[in-house]
């Protein structure tokens, strides 16, 4: 086999590995199903699409597939039968609570797969991480890839309180915004101190945000000056917004900082309604009717809690 087998992104299968706490499962199904177009079921699924792992907070590891067997010697028979080789390569067990061998059976089939390998394994510095799996009595090889984690580095802000969306949330937020279009243009035109923002150009994302809150607009600019990015932070009042975006996100602004009254809020869903053809709007109480008044129609809903608080979803259109 050609080793640019394992090189590019022409495969035909992809398995991803999810992984979320009790209090963010509804929120990860929504993603999920937003990315893949697909219901979860269980905590994986495959898929003939790819997405970075990294992109989504739930994603924790995947195989981009190579060969799907009942048995893994049949595995090493398509290895021997390809001629796969690689120097600087590693073979890595992806663990799951749907596989059935024990410890010694995951350290002896790596050990068979590194053996039929033409090529010199590296452990400390690869230039190629493989991976072996079991799910459900099918083993599973290929390419190895698990979630940085790097977007991490946003929960140590130089700014923020405590009302902010998670950055975990503000991260499966936008990945429901955009799906898997990551040319649209999106905006957070109630964006607080930018933690959707931030998340959305970590994905190099065309996003711009909007805070009515002078002090606040202020510190949101200095969080994204903290991590090297652009200043695409406007001080203002989105009822004033006249340009049109694809996609907005909105954290629906309840009393701490910003407008309090029901009036207040259903006039920043008619903004919505007029800068955005698409709308993921989130709200500390149900406002479906106020909503669809606004001239959205609600195409999908989750939640999300934090604490004692439970923040309700709404995908629109």
């Amino acid at each position: 086999m050609d080793k640019d087998k394992l090189d590019d992104n022409n495969y035909k299968k992809y398995f991803y590995y999810i992984k979320y706490p009790v209090f963010e499962e509804a929120l990860c199904k929504l993603e999920i199903k937003c990315l893949f177009g697909e219901t979860l079921s269980e905590k994986y699924l495959f898929s003939d699409f790819y997405i970075c792992p990294s992109r989504s907070p739930f994603i924790k590891e995947m195989i981009s597939v190579v060969y799907e067997e009942d048995s893994l010697e049949q595995i090493m028979k398509n290895i021997i039968g390809d001629k796969l080789a690689y120097d600087n390569f590693k073979v890595c067990y992806l663990r799951t609570e749907y596989g059935d061998i024990d410890y010694e059976e995951r350290l002896k089939s790596l050990s068979q797969i590194g053996f039929v390998i033409t090529g010199e394994p590296e452990i400390h510095n690869p230039k190629i991480i493989l991976g072996i799996t079991r799910i459900n009595g099918k083993w599973i090889f290929g390419k190895y890839e698990k979630n940085d984690y790097e977007w991490h580095i946003h929960d140590k802000k130089p700014y923020s309180y405590s009302n902010s969306l998670s950055v975990r949330v503000a991260r499966a937020l936008v990945n429901i915004a955009v799906r898997n279009n990551l040319e649209l243009k999106l905006i957070d035109p109630c964006c607080g101190v930018g933690t959707v923002i931030l998340e959305a150009l970590s994905m190099e994302i065309n996003v711009v945000g909007c805070e009515l809150n002078m002090s606040i607009a202020e510190n949101a600019k200095k969080n994204l000056k903290f991590y090297g990015y652009e200043d695409v932070i406007t001080n203002g009042d989105m009822n004033e917004i006249e340009e049109r975006y694809d996609v907005a996100i909105i954290d629906l602004p309840y009393g701490l900082f910003t407008p309090t009254t029901i009036e207040e809020q259903t006039a920043l869903i008619r903004s919505a309604r007029k800068i955005s053809d698409r709308l993921v709007l989130v709200t500390f109480e149900d406002m479906d009717n106020y909503i669809m008044d606004a001239g959205f129609k609600i195409v999908d809903k989750s939640y999300v809690c934090k604490g004692k608080f439970k923040r309700y979803i709404n995908v629109c259109e």
